[in-house]
């Protein structure tokens, strides 16, 4: 099994003895996991189903059952085993005690018989139906006592594998196969969950998250489910964040790709990263249709900008992805004079004579040093180029990449929130990378990879425009239950910056 690995019977004697040879092995504060099997409660697990304790209980004959304590890294030690292809439940795991007298030290319950002996029960011995009222998945013999041994100043996990409890009469568990063969594959998920546990630093970027033409956009639909009833329709995601997205629908929002799955008479919002004037036209032309433009007012500037260019006889170079809503959304306000360029490599295949008329807009959303080189090429192929009198680089993309680069050096990883669909966010990444800095993208807590933590003391975290704040909590949160954290926020600008609402929901 390897060096910090110990076997053990079932009960608090076998457990008293694993804990005498283990304990004086470890470093001080060293994570402790304890992986077995239990007999379940619950009907719904199957035989082989991993159960993660979230808390764990202890219970016997003539016993009030007793919380022992909690496990605050269980979610994340679940999702990493899910992220390995386990089947696997969260939730609490109840162990037999025979009539203890319920101490306490520090935070986890001492369970000493009065007369100093530990003892078990058979799980047969309890009713199901009573261990079940505590919401307890599964039952076990010694997970109780482990948590007892460990003591409050070791991270601990509880890993049990399901057996299909013993029939009348029976004295051994049927089905372990499938237990045994699910428990053989914990170690390296284990170990990932272990390393990862450790005091560290947190440092927040500021500004981080929701930006003003987010939290306008979010508000337009609200108004308009409170003014107009359910449902409203939303063509394409109101802003890219599934988190966003998903809470609005369920206050009654539906999003489409396109109007033509929306119903005549309906309530239709145009979603925050602009539309073409084709869409625009068939919204207005649709029979009965309440139309209210959710389009970021700095994403209108340069759909104004294109529209100005193309009138003077301009060609028009548009930075930015030829994929991203946006840019379509843009693009349809000149087809015929719009050349989209995401690279400076790219600005050498312009199909365009010189003497040209040439300028040039960009994407609100991207990276503001890509974006300089791109415009540095234009100008050294088009001496003439003219584009718009402020950077059309949205302010609260540039204010978050600044803050990036404020601490991204002194990070050993920096964790991004926000939907992999979101280019402020991808950005952010992408920024973070230039400085040296090691970062991932995270939808939210739950795509924490623990092996991102190996050896990361200071860790980052920021996120993008168009990410709840509350998401950032989350994962602040998922940090903390592997250890203590000291959280320090740099900011580098108070953004003041408000947008009106359209009068539809004013």
């Amino acid at each position: 099994m390897g060096a910090g690995t110990v076997v053990t019977g079932t009960g608090a004697a076998s457990v008293a003895d694993a804990a005498a040879r283990l304990l004086p092995t470890l470093p001080a504060g060293a994570a402790i996991a304890v992986a077995g099997t239990a007999q379940r409660l619950c009907p719904e697990l199957v035989p082989g189903q991993l159960v993660v304790a979230s808390e764990l209980w202890a219970a016997g004959e003539g016993v009030t059952p007793r919380l022992v304590c909690q496990l605050p890294s269980a979610r994340l030690l679940a999702d990493e085993l899910r992220r390995d292809g386990h089947a696997v439940v969260l939730g609490p795991v109840v162990s037999t005690v025979g009539s203890p007298d319920h101490g306490r030290r520090g935070g986890r319950a001492e369970l000493d018989h009065a007369d100093g002996d530990r003892a078990e029960l058979d799980p047969a011995e309890l009713d199901p139906a009573e261990l079940s009222t505590l919401g307890a998945l599964v039952v076990d013999h010694d997970s109780a006592w482990a948590a007892t041994f460990a003591g409050d100043d070791r991270p601990l996990a509880v890993v049990r594998a399901v057996e299909e409890p013993p029939g009348p009469g029976a004295m051994v568990a049927v089905d372990t196969h499938r237990a045994a063969q699910s428990l053989a594959d914990l170690r390296a998920p284990i170990e990932r969950w272990a390393r990862a546990c450790r005091s560290r630093r947190v440092v927040l970027a500021s500004p981080r998250s929701f930006c003003a033409g987010v939290e306008r956009a979010i508000e337009i639909v609200e108004r308009a489910l409170e003014r107009y009833g359910a449902p409203v329709y939303v063509r394409r995601q109101i802003v890219h964040n599934t988190h966003v997205v998903g809470r609005l629908a369920s206050m009654g929002a539906v999003f489409v790709e396109e109007l033509d799955e929306v119903p005549d008479g309906a309530t239709v919002v145009l979603a925050a990263h602009g539309v073409s004037p084709d869409v625009r036209s068939e919204a207005s032309t649709r029979d009965g249709f309440t139309v209210i433009d959710a389009t970021c007012p700095l994403v209108a500037k340069v759909h104004h900008e294109a529209r100005r260019y193309a009138a003077r006889g301009y060609e028009i170079v548009l930075v930015g992805h030829d994929d991203h809503e946006e840019v379509v959304g843009t693009y349809g306000e000149a087809p015929e004079r719009m050349h989209v360029v995401a690279t400076a490599d790219e600005v050498d295949d312009l199909g365009l004579e010189p003497g040209t008329p040439v300028a040039f807009l960009t994407q609100t959303t991207l990276a503001t040093d890509e974006t300089a080189a791109v415009v540095d090429a234009l100008r050294r192929r088009f001496p003439d180029v003219v584009g718009p009198s402020a950077d059309d680089i949205c302010y609260a993309t540039q204010n978050r990449q600044d803050a990036v680069r404020s601490i991204a050096r002194e990070c050993d990883l920096l964790l991004v929130v926000g939907s992999a669909n979101s280019s402020n966010t991808a950005r952010l990444v992408e920024v973070a990378r230039r400085e040296g800095c090691r970062a991932e993208l995270v939808e939210d807590a739950g795509q924490l990879c623990l092996s991102w933590l190996d050896g990361a003391e200071t860790v980052g975290v920021t996120a993008g425009a168009s990410a709840p704040e509350s998401l950032v909590a989350e994962l602040v949160g998922a940090l903390s239950a592997l250890g203590p954290i000291d959280v320090d926020e740099r900011r580098t600008t108070t953004e003041t910056v408000r947008f009106s609402l359209p009068l539809q929901v004013r």
